[in-house]
Protein backbone atom coordinates (compact mmCIF):
# COMPACT_ATOMS: atom_id res chain seq x y z
CA UNK A 1 0.00 0.00 0.00
CA UNK A 2 1.03 3.63 -0.46
CA UNK A 3 0.54 6.69 1.73
CA UNK A 4 1.52 4.43 4.77
CA UNK A 5 -0.93 1.74 4.97
CA UNK A 6 -3.78 4.47 4.29
CA UNK A 7 -6.44 3.67 1.20
CA UNK A 8 -7.07 6.37 -1.00
CA UNK A 9 -7.97 5.21 -4.17
CA UNK A 10 -11.92 3.98 -4.40
CA UNK A 11 -13.10 1.52 -6.52
CA UNK A 12 -16.31 1.01 -8.63
CA UNK A 13 -19.56 1.05 -6.37
CA UNK A 14 -21.66 -2.46 -5.90
CA UNK A 15 -23.50 -1.56 -9.18
CA UNK A 16 -20.34 -1.10 -11.07
CA UNK A 17 -18.79 -3.58 -10.43
CA UNK A 18 -21.99 -5.81 -11.08
CA UNK A 19 -22.46 -4.45 -14.89
CA UNK A 20 -18.58 -5.63 -15.54
CA UNK A 21 -19.62 -9.05 -14.38
CA UNK A 22 -22.69 -9.11 -16.51
CA UNK A 23 -20.31 -7.05 -20.05
CA UNK A 24 -17.51 -9.82 -19.50
CA UNK A 25 -17.19 -12.85 -21.78
CA UNK A 26 -14.06 -13.87 -21.01
CA UNK A 27 -11.67 -13.73 -17.87
CA UNK A 28 -7.88 -15.04 -17.90
CA UNK A 29 -6.97 -15.82 -14.40
CA UNK A 30 -3.09 -14.94 -13.79
CA UNK A 31 -1.53 -17.01 -10.97
CA UNK A 32 -4.30 -19.58 -11.71
CA UNK A 33 -3.32 -23.14 -9.28
CA UNK A 34 -3.58 -26.93 -10.53
CA UNK A 35 -3.76 -27.40 -6.73
CA UNK A 36 -7.32 -27.81 -5.10
CA UNK A 37 -6.25 -25.61 -1.71
CA UNK A 38 -5.48 -22.70 -3.36
CA UNK A 39 -7.64 -19.59 -3.76
CA UNK A 40 -7.57 -19.37 -7.85
CA UNK A 41 -8.28 -23.41 -8.35
CA UNK A 42 -11.48 -22.43 -6.44
CA UNK A 43 -12.25 -19.74 -8.20
CA UNK A 44 -11.25 -21.10 -10.81
CA UNK A 45 -13.33 -24.20 -10.18
CA UNK A 46 -16.57 -22.00 -9.69
CA UNK A 47 -16.17 -20.06 -13.03
CA UNK A 48 -16.17 -23.05 -14.66
CA UNK A 49 -19.22 -24.89 -13.23
CA UNK A 50 -21.56 -21.99 -12.81
CA UNK A 51 -21.04 -19.25 -15.25
CA UNK A 52 -21.05 -19.06 -18.81
CA UNK A 53 -17.34 -17.45 -18.65
CA UNK A 54 -14.78 -18.66 -21.26
CA UNK A 55 -12.03 -18.80 -19.26
CA UNK A 56 -8.35 -18.81 -19.67
CA UNK A 57 -5.76 -19.79 -16.90
CA UNK A 58 -2.42 -18.40 -17.04
CA UNK A 59 0.26 -20.03 -15.27
CA UNK A 60 4.02 -20.60 -17.11
CA UNK A 61 4.73 -23.50 -14.89
CA UNK A 62 1.75 -25.93 -15.20
CA UNK A 63 0.29 -27.38 -18.24
CA UNK A 64 -3.55 -28.11 -17.49
CA UNK A 65 -5.66 -26.56 -14.84
CA UNK A 66 -8.98 -28.30 -14.82
CA UNK A 67 -8.92 -29.87 -17.78
CA UNK A 68 -7.92 -26.77 -19.93
CA UNK A 69 -5.00 -25.80 -21.22
CA UNK A 70 -2.85 -23.43 -19.65
CA UNK A 71 -1.21 -20.04 -21.40
CA UNK A 72 2.41 -18.87 -19.73
CA UNK A 73 1.15 -14.94 -20.56
CA UNK A 74 -1.57 -13.06 -21.20
CA UNK A 75 0.31 -12.25 -24.89
CA UNK A 76 -0.91 -16.27 -25.54
CA UNK A 77 -4.06 -15.58 -25.07
CA UNK A 78 -6.46 -16.20 -28.23
CA UNK A 79 -7.93 -13.08 -27.30
CA UNK A 80 -8.18 -10.40 -25.43
CA UNK A 81 -9.99 -10.89 -22.05
CA UNK A 82 -12.55 -8.95 -20.84
CA UNK A 83 -11.51 -9.13 -17.15
CA UNK A 84 -7.85 -10.29 -15.97
CA UNK A 85 -8.34 -11.92 -12.11
CA UNK A 86 -5.17 -11.66 -10.48
CA UNK A 87 -3.43 -13.85 -8.10
CA UNK A 88 -0.27 -12.74 -7.92
CA UNK A 89 2.12 -11.13 -5.28
CA UNK A 90 1.55 -7.37 -4.73
CA UNK A 91 5.49 -6.83 -6.51
CA UNK A 92 4.19 -8.91 -9.31
CA UNK A 93 1.53 -6.53 -9.61
CA UNK A 94 3.41 -4.13 -12.20
CA UNK A 95 3.94 -6.05 -14.61
CA UNK A 96 0.65 -8.02 -14.97
CA UNK A 97 -0.60 -4.46 -15.23
CA UNK A 98 1.90 -4.00 -18.39
CA UNK A 99 0.24 -7.37 -19.82
CA UNK A 100 -2.86 -6.69 -19.45
CA UNK A 101 -1.99 -2.99 -21.34
CA UNK A 102 -0.64 -5.17 -23.80
CA UNK A 103 -3.36 -7.70 -24.30
CA UNK A 104 -5.66 -5.41 -24.65
CA UNK A 105 -8.02 -6.14 -21.41
CA UNK A 106 -10.63 -4.88 -20.37
CA UNK A 107 -10.37 -4.84 -16.28
CA UNK A 108 -7.80 -5.56 -13.92
CA UNK A 109 -9.33 -7.40 -10.86
CA UNK A 110 -7.15 -7.79 -7.82
CA UNK A 111 -8.37 -10.72 -5.63
CA UNK A 112 -8.94 -10.16 -1.83
CA UNK A 113 -6.14 -8.66 -0.12
CA UNK A 114 -4.43 -7.30 -2.89
CA UNK A 115 -4.63 -3.54 -3.08
CA UNK A 116 -1.70 -1.30 -5.01
CA UNK A 117 -2.82 2.07 -5.31
CA UNK A 118 0.20 2.81 -8.09
CA UNK A 119 -1.05 0.13 -10.42
CA UNK A 120 -5.22 1.06 -10.00
CA UNK A 121 -4.21 4.86 -10.97
CA UNK A 122 -1.65 3.29 -14.11
CA UNK A 123 -4.53 0.86 -15.50
CA UNK A 124 -7.14 3.96 -15.35
CA UNK A 125 -4.81 6.16 -16.83
CA UNK A 126 -4.33 3.56 -19.14
CA UNK A 127 -7.95 3.06 -19.52
CA UNK A 128 -8.76 0.18 -17.77
CA UNK A 129 -11.19 -0.43 -14.94
CA UNK A 130 -9.71 -1.55 -11.76
CA UNK A 131 -11.28 -3.43 -8.95
CA UNK A 132 -8.79 -4.51 -5.78
CA UNK A 133 -9.70 -6.29 -2.73
CA UNK A 134 -12.85 -8.23 -4.26
CA UNK A 135 -13.23 -11.69 -5.43
CA UNK A 136 -14.62 -12.26 -8.88
CA UNK A 137 -16.19 -15.52 -7.27
CA UNK A 138 -18.14 -13.55 -3.91
CA UNK A 139 -18.90 -10.64 -6.29
CA UNK A 140 -20.83 -12.66 -9.03
CA UNK A 141 -22.69 -15.39 -6.38
CA UNK A 142 -23.11 -12.24 -4.44
CA UNK A 143 -25.27 -10.41 -6.62
CA UNK A 144 -26.81 -14.07 -7.96
CA UNK A 145 -28.46 -14.40 -4.48
CA UNK A 146 -26.21 -16.67 -3.51
CA UNK A 147 -24.15 -15.09 -0.77
CA UNK A 148 -24.94 -12.90 1.95
CA UNK A 149 -23.23 -9.39 1.61
CA UNK A 150 -20.56 -10.45 3.89
CA UNK A 151 -19.74 -13.69 1.29
CA UNK A 152 -21.70 -16.49 3.02
CA UNK A 153 -23.60 -19.03 1.83
CA UNK A 154 -27.86 -17.95 2.58
CA UNK A 155 -29.26 -20.62 1.38
CA UNK A 156 -31.83 -18.58 -0.13
CA UNK A 157 -33.05 -20.48 -3.27
CA UNK A 158 -34.25 -18.11 -5.77
CA UNK A 159 -35.29 -17.41 -9.66
CA UNK A 160 -32.59 -14.25 -10.30
CA UNK A 161 -32.12 -14.61 -13.74
CA UNK A 162 -27.98 -15.61 -14.29
CA UNK A 163 -25.68 -13.38 -15.78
Amino acid sequence: MSNNGIRTWEGPSAPERLNLLRQAKTIAIVGASDKPSRASYFVASYLKSSTKYRLFFVNPVVKEILGQPTYASLAELPESPDIVDVFRKHDDLPGVLEEAVAADAKTLWLQLGSWHEAVARSAQEAGLNVVMDRCVKIEHARFHGGLHLAGFNTGVISSKRQI
